[in-house]
C-alpha cells in the first residue's frame, strides 16, 4: 500500500491513544491487526483504503479463516477493521465501510471451570503458618465472597473497605465503571486478621508484600498456586476460578440472574448467563448418574 495508507493507520492509532484512551494493549492489537490487513492490501494490489470493497473484506476475513486462526480472534480483527473504516469515513478519506455487513465466525461457548462447595471448603479452611498466609487467605476468602476480577482484587485499597457495613467498593472495574459488593462474615475475619499483622508501609493498597509494595496480578497467582500445592490441591487452580465458583455457587442458589450480574459487574446480562449453561450442566451429570433409564452399560 502507497505511504498515505500506512499513515491512515497510525493517525487512527494516536487517536485511539489520545482521545478514546484506549489502553496499550488495545492499540498493540489494532496496530497488528491493521498490519495483517495491510499485507493482504499489498499482496492484492489494493494501494488505497477506498479501493477495498465488502468482497474484499469477506476474503480476508475468510483467509484467516482458513489458516486456523479462531473465531475469536477473527471477530476482534474484524472490530478493530470497523472501527479503522469508521476513522476514515470521519475523516472522509473513504466513503463506505466495507466491514460492517461482514459477519464473523460464531464463536462457541466454553464454559468456564468451576470449585464445587465441598473444594472451596477445603481450600479455605486450611490453617495459616505466617503472616503472608494470613494475607493469603484473606485475598483467597475474598476473591470467593465478593465474586472479584483479580485486577480488582490487586487495585483494593484499605480505604476501599468498610466492613463494619459489610461491603467494599471496587473503583478499578472493567471498562472504568465503579460498583459496591457485599463481603462474607468468613472473608471479613479474615480481612480483619490481616489488618492486625498488615506491615505499616505508604501504599493504600489492602494486600501488599512483606516489603510494603502493592501485590500485583502476577504475585498473587504465585501465591495461590502455592497454597495449592502446599494444602495437597492436585487440581490447578487459576483466580478466576474461586470467581466462577462464587458465580455458578449463587446462580444455582438464588436463581436470581439479574443479581449475579450487577454483582460480578457485567455489563451485559448475556456474559452472565454462561452460568446458567454451567449450572444446567451440573443437573445434567446429576441426572445422568441417579436416573435409573439415564445410566448407560460400562460395555457401551
Amino acid at each position: 500500500m502507497n505511504g498515505e495508507a500506512r499513515q491512515a493507520v497510525d493517525m487512527f492509532l494516536e487517536y485511539m491513544r489520545g482521545e478514546k484512551w484506549a489502553s496499550c494493549h488495545t492499540v498493540a492489537n489494532y496496530g497488528r491487526d491493521l498490519a495483517r490487513l495491510q499485507k493482504f492490501c499489498s499482496d492484492s494490489r489494493l494501494s488505497e483504503w477506498r479501493f477495498l470493497q465488502n468482497a474484499d473484506i469477506r476474503l480476508y476475513v475468510a483467509d484467516r479463516h482458513k489458516s486456523g486462526i479462531a473465531a475469536k480472534s477473527i471477530r476482534r480483527e474484524l472490530a478493530a477493521i470497523r472501527s479503522f473504516f469508521g476513522f476514515l469515513l470521519k475523516k472522509q478519506l473513504v466513503e463506505q465501510n466495507p466491514a460492517l455487513a461482514v459477519r464473523a465466525p460464531k464463536v462457541g461457548k466454553k464454559l468456564p471451570k468451576t470449585l464445587d462447595v465441598d473444594q472451596v471448603a477445603g481450600m479455605l479452611n486450611a490453617g495459616t503458618d505466617s503472616v503472608l498466609e494470613i494475607r493469603d487467605l484473606a485475598m483467597f476468602e475474598l476473591f470467593y465472597s465478593s465474586g472479584l476480577r483479580l485486577s480488582e482484587l490487586a487495585m483494593l485499597d484499605v480505604a476501599d473497605l468498610s466492613l463494619s457495613d459489610g461491603y467494599l467498593r471496587i473503583r478499578h472495574g472493567k471498562g472504568g465503571k465503579q460498583r459496591q459488593v457485599p463481603v462474607g462474615s468468613k472473608a471479613i475475619k479474615a480481612i480483619q486478621l490481616w489488618l492486625a499483622c498488615r506491615p505499616e508501609c505508604a501504599s493504600p493498597a489492602l494486600f501488599v508484600s512483606a516489603r510494603g509494595a502493592r501485590l500485583g496480578q502476577r504475585g498473587i497467582q504465585q501465591r495461590l498456586d502455592r497454597w495449592c500445592r502446599k494444602n495437597g490441591l492436585s487440581e490447578r487452580i487459576h483466580p478466576h476460578m474461586l470467581r466462577h465458583s462464587f458465580a455458578s455457587h449463587l446462580l444455582e442458589s438464588s436463581q436470581d440472574i439479574r443479581a449475579v450480574q450487577e454483582l460480578l459487574g457485567h455489563a451485559d446480562v448475556s456474559t452472565t448467563q454462561i452460568y446458567t449453561h454451567l449450572d444446567f450442566q451440573h443437573l445434567s451429570d446429576v441426572y445422568d448418574k441417579a436416573h435409573p433409564r439415564a445410566r448407560r452399560s460400562k460395555r457401551e
